[in-house]
């Protein structure tokens, strides 16, 4: 197994198996248009299959909020492939990724905080992360009944530039 960026030929792919895991909310959604969009956030697992054809097996993404924040999403890998290390390869990937963009925090949403906890990120309150959540959570069908346990690592940001009227990054109270 191994790790690679995403083409824009992958995206059908990406958009299957993000799909196979949104209908039960455990991914959010993500239409084959905008991750046709945003395939250059992607990253994908492949291995070689027993006629040593390349198979993607799990994807994720890494999403730039500026460089106070980064978002690792969409992480997910096909059941037949799963604890075998490729969820740990795509999220060290994308935080190579990450520190390619000297980002100083990297966040996300999860219902498996062990899995990432293992990788160093620790749980805070997901109102901490208030770039991550005007973006998405006002469109998750679990708004007003969310799960997820929020995540960082690095320090939690400490300023915020979604929503915001201009582009000047504002301070959170705190």
């Amino acid at each position: 197994m191994y790790t690679r960026e995403a083409r824009l030929p992958d995206a059908e792919h990406i958009y299957r198996m993000i799909s196979a895991y949104s209908g039960d909310g455990t991914l959010l959604p993500r239409t084959l248009a905008e991750i046709c969009e945003n395939v250059r956030d992607f990253v994908v697992l492949e291995r070689e299959n027993v006629v040593r054809q390349k198979e993607i097996i799990g994807c994720g993404a890494l999403h730039l909020y500026g460089p106070h924040l980064a978002e690792i999403r969409s992480i997910t890998v096909s059941p037949l492939h799963q604890s075998f290390g490729g969820g740990r390869l795509l999220v060290e990937a994308l935080l190579a990724q990450a520190a390619e963009h000297q980002v100083t925090s990297i966040c996300l949403f999860t219902r498996i905080p062990e899995f990432f906890s293992r990788l160093g990120f620790a749980t805070v309150v997901r109102e901490s992360i208030p770039d991550k959540m005007y973006k998405d959570c006002s469109s998750c069908p679990r708004l007003h009944n969310c799960d997820e346990i929020g995540m960082v690592l690095g320090e939690a940001p400490k300023v915020s530039i979604l929503g915001q009227p201009d582009t000047e990054f504002v301070r959170l109270s705190g």
